[in-house]
């Protein structure tokens, strides 16, 4: 019988063996010099993965909005850790050791189904497929753990190609570098790039990469920091104006304020990129003015809004056409999927759809329009979009702020909530829906509410309230709007 035993135990040690190979993923080293996350300890296959420090928004609500105060920008963060490494094929057994014993568990976003092992003070899970996971270890949502599960990267360009930018493995430094025509920028996996000042330190506002021309391409598996560069400097990680640009696979960290700043451009495909922002103004993504835009598969960790949609005055287009899909999304402080506040030119066919909120701590709104200029938006819809955590659910608003520059106010229009589901877990909206409008002839139209749960209760049309008393318990449930708003049409299943 003990043969028979131990026959079985080896041919199950050997199933194992096979079904995770080490060959089946490719894991970066880190480079020298680059200090790493002393929290977490991973492998994946057996094989030891480097985790990374992001710095993060603070739990403290004060020390967030300090954040956004430029004399404290640069101190008021925490330390959440992130590790990456690339799947070829089969399945990956991922492990994560901390240094205490470990009660509880969470792998997000819950819709990717999977629940950790936990024994003593590891924890093991498989994965299966390229996606973003976030590691909460014993109720720590803050220095959480984020675990970026690559496709194998394919047509690696040629380093002495002339027009390739190649960084290689290791730690660079740059100041600002130009990206013109067919130009490709490659951040090898093991290589870090570091953006700094100038010598003379007189640099304020060129950002870490310029991109100007046709056809340009910013990829690889490693990693962009701007974490040298002070906040009062206010510089972008990179600012785009391009018809036919790619961005995929990279870590964008630290930036100063926006971290990718498309402007005026064309045919823009966005895949597999991770960014993490601490600072004021530090958005994921603005899409300014931009036609034909696909954001996806994408990681977004920011203090201000994480993808949103923008005409700002001087542009020379409107922006139509823009597609965000399978994102998952981790809201700090300001908006989670949005369009605005400035809106100088029309903005028409925009798609948020098929994406996991995961986290939403912040003082806006997780999904808006936010209009405060005199542009028509119009046909936008927010579908199959799966929430675990919103303080303020969805607002369409028109109305003038600290960013209006149009003298006019202007419109909303068709647009619709399909298949969403908010499901908090610890404690309760501030507020579902509010739709306010500007005055008769600036007014929000055509709204359609189908199949959306908050909290496990169903929208329905007996939810719509018009001008309910301010401050009152009807001013913060439900759809509320106000005189402004017509043609709200809520379908429940």
């Amino acid at each position: 019988m003990k043969k028979i035993f131990f026959l079985l135990l080896s041919t199950c040690m050997v199933i194992t063996s096979c079904k995770y190979s080490k060959s089946d993923v490719i894991v970066y080293s880190a480079p020298e010099g680059e200090a790493l996350n002393e929290k977490f300890t991973v492998s994946v296959n057996g094989i030891n993965v480097p985790v990374y420090n992001a710095r993060v928004c603070t739990e403290d609500i004060q020390g967030r909005h300090e954040a956004g105060i430029i004399s404290l920008a640069d101190s008021a963060y925490d330390i959440a850790g992130f590790a990456s490494f690339d799947l070829k094929k089969g399945a990956a057994r991922v492990s994560i050791s901390v240094s205490d014993l470990i009660t509880t568990a969470r792998i997000l976003p819950t819709s990717f189904g999977i629940i950790p092992t936990i024994k003593g003070k590891t924890i093991t899970f498989e994965v299966d497929t390229p996606q973003h996971v976030t590691v909460e270890i014993n109720g720590d949502h803050i220095r959480s753990l984020h675990l970026f599960v690559n496709p194998e990267e394919t047509d690696i360009p040629d380093p002495n190609d002339p027009n390739v930018i190649y960084f290689g493995p290791g730690i660079h430094e740059i100041t600002s570098v130009p990206v013109g025509d067919n130009q490709t920028v490659y951040i090898a996996g093991g290589a870090v790039v570091r953006g700094i000042l100038p010598e003379d330190g007189k640099d304020r506002v060129e950002p870490s990469f310029v991109l100007r021309g046709k056809n340009i391409t910013f990829r690889g598996r490693g990693i962009f920091d701007q974490g040298q560069i002070p906040r009062v400097k206010g510089r972008q990680t990179m600012n785009v104006t391009v018809d036919g640009f790619k961005l995929e696979g990279v870590i964008l960290c630290n930036s100063s304020i926006w971290t990718v700043a498309l402007r005026d451009c064309n045919d823009v495909h966005i895949d597999n990129v991770k960014i993490f922002g601490h600072r004021a103004n530090s958005d994921g993504i603005d899409i300014t003015a931009c036609i034909d835009v696909l954001v996806e598969n994408s990681f977004l960790r920011t203090w201000d809004d994480l993808i949103v949609v923008k005409t700002l005055r001087g542009v020379t287009q409107e922006a139509r056409r823009i597609h965000v899909r399978k994102c998952v999304l981790y809201n700090e402080i300001a908006h989670a999927l949005s369009i605005g506040a400035e809106l100088t030119r029309n903005v028409e066919d925009v798609l948020f759809e098929d994406c996991d909120i995961i986290g939403d701590h912040g003082r806006e709104w997780t999904l808006r329009i936010y209009h405060t200029d005199a542009a028509t938006v119009k046909n936008v819809r927010f579908e199959n979009i799966r929430i675990e955590e919103s303080v303020q659910f969805a607002s369409l608003w028109i109305n003038s702020a600290v960013w209006t520059t149009d003298t006019e106010r202007g419109h909303i229009e068709d647009v619709v909530f399909r298949n969403i589901t908010v499901n908090n877990s610890g404690y309760q909206l501030h507020k579902d829906f509010e739709f306010l409008g500007y005055d008769a002839d600036h007014a929000i139209k055509n709204v359609l509410i189908e199949n959306v749960s908050i909290n496990g209760r169903k929208i329905t049309q007996e939810d719509v309230k018009i001008n309910p008393p301010i401050g009152s318990r009807e001013s913060k449930e439900g759809i509320v709007m106000n005189e402004f708003v017509h043609n709200v049409t809520v379908i429940s299943e």
